[in-house]
């Protein structure tokens, strides 16, 4: 049976389940909050962001949520500093250009602080020069750190980043450091392949083609008729 979970990943959690890193003191992986064997994570998640995560056993169903190529729609709240304007979010919407390109179009709304939104530990650096606000943002990509790119480059940086949802799977009801099992969808099937072309009826298409027409009869010329032999 194939096994799927979300997992509310904590700020400051590496999103694996090991430490490949070579800094002296250990940092925070899946494994301190998830003992399943098995499971792996279908997609990253930065470290230093939070939010939701989805783990399986299938191989299949980690490509289907993880691959960029299936377009699963990927929805963060985004605590930004300042508070942008209409102009900046429909630049948002629209894409914006970055490094490795122009970002493709997505889904970009102010909104009010999340309701039931958790504390960060630690809290966020705030400046009470200046404002923040909240961004509810929707990705079909997944590149390095997009949102976050994607933020500064309408002049907003990002203070605090939270993954709500993936395709049809959210973090509503599920606290930080938990996670529960899901029902597995099912995965859609590679695309039939087309049949192969009757060799035969196209052998005979091209000897019909290749045949001289035959030329249609003038019908402003009526047939003459053949001449009665003379008597003699």
């Amino acid at each position: 049976m194939t096994r799927l979970i979300r997992f509310n990943k904590p700020y400051d959690v590496l999103p694996q389940f090991t430490d490949r890193g070579s800094d002296s003191s250990p940092r925070a992986t899946l494994s301190d909050w998830i003992d399943l064997p098995g499971v792996y994570p279908a997609g990253r998640l930065d470290r230093d962001s939070e939010g939701l995560m989805l783990l399986t056993d299938h191989g299949r169903l980690q490509a289907w949520i993880s691959d960029p190529q299936h377009k699963m729609p990927k929805t963060y709240w985004v605590q930004v500093e300042g508070t942008p304007d209409a102009a900046a979010i429909q630049a948002l919407a629209n894409g914006v250009e970055l490094k490795d390109g122009m970002t493709r179009p997505a889904k970009a709304a102010l909104i009010e602080e999340p309701e039931g939104i958790w504390a960060r530990n630690p809290p966020i650096r705030v400046r009470k020069s200046v404002p923040d606000s909240w961004i509810a943002l929707t990705i079909r990509e997944g590149r390095n750190r997009q949102v976050r790119r994607m933020t500064a480059a309408v002049g907003h940086p990002t203070l605090r980043l939270i993954r709500a949802a993936i395709g049809i799977w959210t973090l509503d009801g599920l606290s930080p450091g938990t996670w529960e099992d899901l029902e597995a969808p099912t995965i859609p099937g590679p695309p039939k392949p087309k049949p192969a072309p009757n060799r035969q009826a196209i052998a005979r298409r091209k000897a019909a083609a290749s045949k001289p027409a035959r030329p249609e009869p003038d019908a402003g010329l009526k047939p003459r008729k053949p001449r009665k032999p003379r008597k003699r």
